[in-house]
């Protein structure tokens, strides 16, 4: 009977782990996105400001929810980009990568960003096989979408 009733507990046990673990790896209230950017060492200005949740893992994988599609143009650069709703990809120390949700216009093409690496004061974004670098100073400030 004890056996029995231990085996019923199981898939109780279980789904209470599961849950667990799922609470675990999701954001802390009290950090917002852009802090857990800059404890990534990337400054927040990469995401625009209508961040409004994230999911965070234990593994580095990410997502961040946007109130909605996002447009920026940088004009001094002459590029536009696009955040669709969820961002998605992978995070540590000074790499994203495995980046979906993230687009830039060059020319009259939308390209994916598929990742951006952080070294010596530079983000470079890269676009396929081609990148672009810039300096990190000009990502201090989360850009507002159009």
């Amino acid at each position: 009977m004890i056996i029995l009733t231990q085996l019923r507990a199981l898939p109780l046990a279980v789904l209470c782990f599961s849950a667990f673990m799922i609470s675990a790896e999701c954001h802390d209230d009290k950090k917002s996105v852009y802090d857990v950017l800059e404890s990534f060492n990337f400054p927040k200005g990469i995401l625009p400001a209508n961040a409004k949740e994230y999911f965070l893992h234990a593994d580095g994988n990410f997502q961040v929810l946007l109130d909605g599609l996002c447009n920026i143009k940088i004009e001094e650069k002459g590029y536009q980009i696009r955040y669709e709703k969820k961002v998605m990809g992978n995070i540590s120390a000074g790499s994203l990568k495995h980046l979906k949700g993230v687009r830039v216009k060059v020319s009259f093409v939308w390209l994916d960003v598929s990742a951006v690496k952080l070294s010596k004061g530079k983000l470079k974004f890269y676009v396929g096989p081609f990148s672009a670098a810039f300096d990190a100073s000009g990502f201090d400030d989360t850009p507002i979408c159009e």
